[in-house]
């Protein structure tokens, strides 16, 4: 059976819906040599003969070897379509990838990059995933705040600044210097990937906050800044929909005080991120686009953040 391949299962498939052997030769563009050479090669491969042969213009008839050849060659041959169909949609950006991000991308990049991406190729299968550890494992693509490893690829998508978020008149009108921080109670992140270089700048800046709760909800930790648990820092990238254009600050519900937003000085900021396997993108026209998308997605945004502090 090594020796059959798909053209003598197209070449017996044809004889059996045309019933001769030169009518399935004018069907396939061959000579009717060329088809009685596919057969006696096929009849070989699976050791005996898959029609009898009555000669003249009398249609052939399928053997029983022959019809149980027939009837998995046809799933063979509808298999290899299909394989050659997803390979094709694959070289069209029709693939299929698998990403992670993190929350605040999630919030605020991802939506739009899905969007474009979907517009351009509706039948890309796009997989979303916030994992727990800054590591490809068997990922295609990977949002992070920062750098992960020197085995992936990356290209730096935007700088994130760190803003100051507080109950009105809790913090000095204007840009906060960093060491008025120092001392004051913080609801914060957990102290995962960003955020110990987070506090440890802020720590080089003078500034110790006492940490009074810990949560990965960006709007709980503003509820709990609006119940008077502490102020709170938190990327540009993770509020900056909430935020009034016109005042600067974060609109409470009906009966809950609004929040007032500051710049930081030194103003801490994080690098967002893109990684993938090295040699990836090459390798995947889907890959690529979505890093291309992203990059586009990314340095729209960032004309909107606000400038970092001098």
């Amino acid at each position: 059976m090594a020796d059959l391949d798909l053209r003598q299962l197209t070449t017996m498939l044809a004889i059996a819906e045309e019933g001769t052997f030169s009518r399935a030769a004018t069907r396939l563009g061959y000579t009717q040599s060329s088809v009685s050479q596919h057969i006696a090669a096929l009849e070989r491969s699976v050791g005996g003969a898959v029609f009898d042969r009555p000669g003249g213009p009398r249609p052939v008839r399928i053997t029983p070897l022959g019809a149980v050849v027939l009837e998995h060659g046809r799933e063979v041959l509808a298999k290899a379509e299909a394989l050659g169909q997803a390979v094709d949609r694959f070289k069209a950006g029709e693939g299929r990838i698998d990403v992670g991000t993190l929350q605040s991308v999630s919030h605020a990049i991802l939506p739009t990059v899905l969007r474009l991406l979907r517009e351009e190729h509706p039948r890309c299968e796009i997989r979303l995933s916030e994992p727990d550890e800054p590591r490809l494992g068997e990922l295609d693509l990977l949002f992070h705040d920062g750098l992960i490893s020197d085995d992936t690829e990356h290209v730096r998508l935007m700088q994130d600044p760190y803003l100051a978020v507080a109950p009105p008149g809790a913090l000095p009108a204007g840009p906060v210097p960093a060491r008025e921080l120092d001392g004051k109670a913080m609801v914060a992140w957990p102290s995962t990937f960003d955020q110990p270089r987070l506090e440890q700048s802020l720590a080089d800046a003078g500034a110790r906050p006492r940490i009074v709760f810990r949560s990965a909800g960006s709007e709980t930790i503003l509820s709990m800044v609006r119940a008077g648990m502490g102020l709170a820092v938190l990327p540009w990238l993770a509020i900056h929909q909430v935020v009034c254009r016109d005042c600067g600050a974060i609109h409470g519900p009906e009966g809950w005080p609004d929040l007032q937003v500051h710049d930081l000085d030194p103003a801490p900021a994080r690098s967002i991120c893109l990684h993938w396997p090295r040699g990836r993108a090459a390798e995947s026209p889907l890959v690529a686009r979505t890093v291309e998308v992203a990059v586009e997605v990314a340095r729209e945004l960032a004309q909107q953040a606000p400038p970092a502090l001098p």
